[in-house]
């Protein structure tokens, strides 16, 4: 048993790692995009994707025994979900929207370029899943 959780812990802490860095580099993206003179597409689509992206590594924690395929089909219904719900408007969820977390976590306007780069990151995260890796390495 206790092999059985070094395994799986040492299988969860580079997912953990990949889910801060994803973190990070998307919300230097928002940040720092347009003053580095990157285009509007790669600012707003790249965020897009490396949201998708945290979206399946944070699902990867949770359910850390399940395949990178059933993982990412969970993201994937995840995110989906996300940007439909950006369809539906009540005034303190619009109000939350136009805050700062609001925008990050839920967005503020549908758009279903949206959905396929969260596929896109979705697809790429599940490709080079770290705990994949780990998980193979022979103890």
């Amino acid at each position: 048993m206790r092999k059985i959780f070094e395994t799986r812990s040492r299988a969860q802490f580079p997912r953990l790692a990949a889910l801060l860095a994803v973190i990070a580099l998307g919300l230097a993206l928002r940040r720092f995009g347009y003053v580095a003179d990157l285009p509007f597409i790669v600012v707003k689509y790249g965020g897009s994707t490396l949201w998708g992206a945290m979206v399946y590594l944070l699902v990867g924690l949770f359910v850390a025994r399940s395949r990178p395929a059933a993982i990412a089909v969970m993201a994937l219904f995840i995110a989906i979900s996300v940007e439909l719900f950006r369809l539906y408007h009540t005034p303190w969820l619009d109000a939350f929207r136009l805050t700062t977390a609001g925008a990050l976590l839920l967005g503020r306007v549908f758009s279903l370029w949206n959905m396929l780069a969260y596929a896109i990151g979705i697809a790429a995260a599940c490709a080079f899943d770290p705990a994949r890796w780990t998980a193979l390495r022979p103890c």
